[in-house]
């Protein structure tokens, strides 16, 4: 073999050696899908039955092993996601799109991006346990539903753990939520 045609050949093992690495590494960030939520799931935070609850819900997939955690709100969600231990690991969060679901029944169908949706803090809508906060994909959207129901318009990287204290403390329930958690 003469030495342009080893050239070539070296030069064309290479450019596949490339690609196919490029290829793997592909396949390992490609984000997860979401989980949708069964009726026995239980919230990772809490413990409660998720499907209990009205409101958006969220769920963490562990980037390097794939491990799904579900919460029965978006404030649990939160309230793991900002602890010290959470805050900077690769994890893919999905919350609920209200914009697109039942506030009672969320359909699994309208979970979305997390870290790209926009919140309402504060508004008068109860999820599991009282207070939480309200999810959409669009910021037009979570206006809208903040002139209806009050509260504040917040991204995903503004929200802190002062936004969860505020309102009725994480572990209490309005006679509301408890009846409707009743009911189920």
């Amino acid at each position: 073999m003469n030495r342009t045609k080893l050239n070539w050949l070296l030069a064309a093992l290479a450019v596949m050696t490339l690609t196919a690495c490029s290829g793997n590494e592909e396949q390992t960030t490609a984000k997860p899908a979401p989980v949708h939520f069964e009726s026995g799931d239980e919230c990772h935070v809490c413990g409660m039955v998720i499907t209990n609850f009205p409101g958006p819900k969220g769920e963490a997939i562990t980037e390097k092993d794939q491990h799904v955690r579900k919460f029965c709100s978006t404030k649990d969600m939160f309230a793991w996601m900002l602890q010290p231990e959470n805050v900077n690991r690769d994890h893919t969060l999905y919350v609920h799109d209200m914009a697109q679901t039942d506030w009672e029944h969320p359909d699994d169908t309208a979970l979305i991006d997390a870290r790209e949706a926009f919140f309402v803090v504060g508004s008068d809508r109860a999820g599991a346990m009282g207070p939480t906060l309200a999810s959409f994909a669009s910021e037009d959207a979570a206006h809208e539903f903040m002139m209806e129901h009050a509260g504040e318009v917040l991204r995903y990287s503004e929200i802190t753990m002062d936004h969860l204290n505020t309102g009725m403390p994480m572990g209490k329930m309005d006679s509301s939520t408890a009846e409707h958690a009743m009911e189920h």
